[in-house]
């Protein structure tokens, strides 16, 4: 029993640590491909709001995954 309760500890943990990292991840595409549509159009400030809506969405849709595939897992390491 002891085992079992610290493999999951130890599941949830890494998967903790893996959302972590894909959010930092993804944080620092935000910032990278912002900076770069800023440097390479200034001009373009349309350029730049339509890439910073799509980088948003993009971003929204894997926290969700990400917050969705983490709570499953939890649950069943719980059940299980």
């Amino acid at each position: 029993m002891a085992n079992g309760a610290s493999t999951n500890y130890l599941y949830i943990v890494v998967v903790v640590v893996v959302v972590v990292v894909v959010v930092v991840v993804e944080v620092v595409a935000v910032v990278a491909v912002v900076v770069v549509v800023a440097t390479e159009a200034p001009e373009g400030f349309v350029y730049v709001k339509v890439y910073m809506y799509i980088v948003v969405v993009v971003v929204v849709v894997v926290v969700v995954v990400v917050v969705v595939v983490v709570v499953v897992v939890v649950v069943v390491v719980v059940i299980c």
